[in-house]
Parts: structure tokens; C-alpha cells; sequence
């Protein structure tokens, strides 16, 4: 399956390619976009380390159609990706983002969410959606709270600012449905 361009009201989600390893380089090394990510990303960021995740990572899994990642981006400035955001199959955790801090908290992230979660369910026929996520990402947890989830297991992860207790949040396909249908 071809991984389809999304759109939002305000953002256009575009599938990740080599191109988009400049943005990333220059945008993700920043400490408070990695400090709750997982210790299996480099740390400090290596030069050249945003084409190799594109060439070894998000291009493979989007070809084995066990991945879908997407570039985020505002429609008044589609040339520059701001942050990124994915679905995998597997795992204990099937949705992760990152945006850059200058976007945050202004519901960006809660709108790209919204789309691929949507995308999760009612295109992919995924069943169920898990998300894990350091307990102190207040800002990660409120968008999980919005899309409806609800913590389901706590367990100890290595992130790159150390060792910290995780939170497992899940929705299932019906539950989103209902949500979306009354809102």
C-alpha cells in the first residue's frame, strides 16, 4: 500500500523521504524533544544520523508495509517538515511523534494525532492502538487523554535521559469510532 499524503485542517502529513533528512538534522537534536524518547536513538546526534533513520529505518518498514511515517507540515509553509509522526505495526507502542519545541503547544500535535490515528483504525483496520510514553511527558500524555486512551500497564523503559517509569496507553478501533462519531 502506498503510504497517502494526510491532511488536517491546518497541516499536511507528507510520507518521510531522503529530502526531509535536513529539516530533521537541523530540528530534532534538541534536549527537549529527546529527553523522553528511547535510548535506542543516538545521543548526542550524530551528524548525518537523520538520513541514516530515513535510509535504515522509516524507508524499510514503509516498504515492508510494517510502518508509516510522516513528515509534519503547515499548509502556509510546506517546505519545511516541523516534526514527525508514525505508526508501527507490532510492539508495545504503534503511534510516536516528536515536533519541534517552537510548534508545541498550540494543538499541532493533537491534529496530527488525530489524523494518523484515524488512519490506524479506519484504513489500516488496526483493532487496537498501544502507546508508550514516559510517565513525566505531561504534554504527550494530555494528547493520548484527548485522543481518548487510557493508561493499561506501567513498566520501568531506558530513555535518553535515563531510567524512569512508562505508561502503556490503549484505545480500541470501537471506542475511537464513538469518540470521533460524538464529537
Amino acid at each position: 500500500m502506498a503510504i497517502p499524503v494526510l491532511t488536517s485542517s491546518r497541516l499536511v502529513l507528507r510520507p518521510l523521504e531522503p529530502g526531509d533528512a535536513g529539516d530533521i538534522q537541523h530540528l530534532f537534536p534538541r534536549w527537549e524533544i529527546v529527553r523522553y524518547l528511547t535510548n535506542q536513538i543516538p545521543w548526542p546526534y550524530p551528524a548525518g544520523a537523520a538520513l541514516d533513520f530515513i535510509n535504515h529505518v522509516a524507508l524499510p518498514a514503509m516498504e515492508r508495509g510494517t510502518g508509516w511515517f510522516w513528515s509534519i507540515r503547515r499548509k502556509e509553509d510546506e517546505r519545511h517538515l516541523i516534526g514527525v509522526i508514525n505508526l508501527s505495526l507490532g510492539g508495545g507502542s504503534n503511534r510516536g511523534f516528536w515536533l519541534a519545541p517552537e510548534w508545541q503547544h498550540q494543538g499541532v500535535m493533537s491534529e496530527a494525532s488525530h489524523r494518523v490515528t484515524e488512519f490506524w483504525f479506519n484504513v489500516l483496520g488496526q483493532e487496537v492502538l498501544r502507546v508508550t510514553k514516559a510517565k513525566d511527558n505531561q504534554a504527550s500524555r494530555l494528547i493520548s487523554e484527548r485522543n481518548g486512551m487510557r493508561v493499561v500497564a506501567t513498566k520501568e523503559t531506558d530513555y535518553i535521559s535515563g531510567r524512569m517509569p512508562s505508561e502503556i496507553w490503549e484505545m480500541t478501533r470501537s471506542e475511537w469510532n464513538a469518540k470521533v462519531k460524538a464529537d
